[in-house]
């Protein structure tokens, strides 16, 4: 059994996958996803697991050097966007229209789906290098 915090297979394989500038993201239970898009679906039910909880264990094991986040969330989901402020720290974000968001998803090596019900509630990670 593994020692470290993600210990959802799928999940790691993904991360153990990412090379430099690779994508992979995390979203909220309505975010559609590409057919050719792998999905790994974690969600339970109505807000479980929350989406801040699938960042935050993805992020103890992912370098990160640039997230997507959608224009919109500024807007209607502030309270969230500070979370995610506040977890990344100084990494860069590149805000774009979630319509740009969701045809990017065809890119991600895969998309997480959590049981998050708010909106616009996702993120596009791009995969940074530990050297």
């Amino acid at each position: 059994m593994r020692k470290t915090r993600v210990i959802n297979s799928q999940i790691s394989n993904i991360i153990s996958d990412m090379g430099h500038f690779d994508t992979m993201s995390i979203g909220d239970a309505g975010m559609p996803v590409p057919v050719d898009t792998k999905k790994i679906d974690v969600s339970i039910e109505n807000g479980v697991p929350s989406f801040m909880q699938v960042l935050e264990n993805v992020l103890s094991e992912l370098e990160v050097q640039k997230v997507y986040l959608a224009k919109e969330m500024i807007d209607q989901n502030p309270e969230q966007l500070a979370n995610v402020k506040a977890l990344i720290g100084d990494t860069p974000i590149e805000f774009i229209e979630h319509e740009q968001m969701k045809q990017d998803l065809s890119k991600a090596k895969a998309f997480v789906r959590t049981g998050e019900m708010t909106p616009y509630s996702n993120i596009i990670l791009e995969s940074g290098v530990v050297f």
